[in-house]
């Protein structure tokens, strides 16, 4: 079993997000608590990919067409810690 921690920013952002975000993040939760990160790998819709940038050593699953979940993965511990819920911006270089 996996653990996972939230931003305290996660709940206000989830808070605005559409009710579909909101189930799909906890369908994801619930994934990555069995499975781990590698559970989403096998799960197409979620399009799990690392970042790049700023945002290296983190990673992104699409919770919809536009909702990202952004978090990154302990490796010496089972743990996952969820950095934001946000919408992703394409207007933005």
């Amino acid at each position: 079993m996996w653990e996972i921690f939230e931003h305290k920013r996660v709940e206000k952002s989830l808070a605005a997000a559409p009710p579909e975000v909101q189930k799909r993040y906890e369908k994801w939760k619930d994934i990555v608590t069995i499975s781990g990160p590698q559970g989403l790998r096998h799960i197409r819709g979620f399009n799990d990919e690392a970042l790049s940038g700023k945002w290296k050593g983190f990673r992104s699953s699409r919770l919809n067409i536009q909702y990202r979940v952004i978090y990154r993965v302990e490796k010496d511990k089972v743990l996952v810690e969820v950095e934001k819920v946000t919408p992703h911006d394409y207007g933005r270089a």
